[in-house]
């Protein structure tokens, strides 16, 4: 994976292990998924708040070992902020 996409794993909705992955282009994080290692990888049109989260944590970690600058941990916090305001984003 190149430095500015992100990977992980999640549980689906019917318990199924989902592979989703978040790549930056032009300022912009774009999510994308799949349930199998051959499957296509499918575009997230709406993300959840729970692959938001995870992306957060994983850029915060990248940027404590400033493999990302420290910018972009606000700039997932402010989009996490308009999509969902109710979110809390404090430990």
């Amino acid at each position: 994976m190149a430095k500015a996409e992100i990977s992980w794993k999640r549980p689906g909705a019917d318990g199924e292990t989902v592979q989703v992955y978040a790549r930056r282009v032009g300022g912009h994080w774009l999510f994308f998924s799949r349930l199998r290692r051959f499957d296509q990888w499918q575009k997230q049109a709406e993300p959840p708040l729970e692959d938001w989260l995870a992306l957060l944590d994983s850029v915060q970690r990248r940027a404590a070992r400033t493999r990302l600058p420290p910018v972009e941990i606000e700039r997932v916090k402010q989009a996490i902020r308009e999509r969902f305001p109710e979110a809390s984003l404090e430990p």
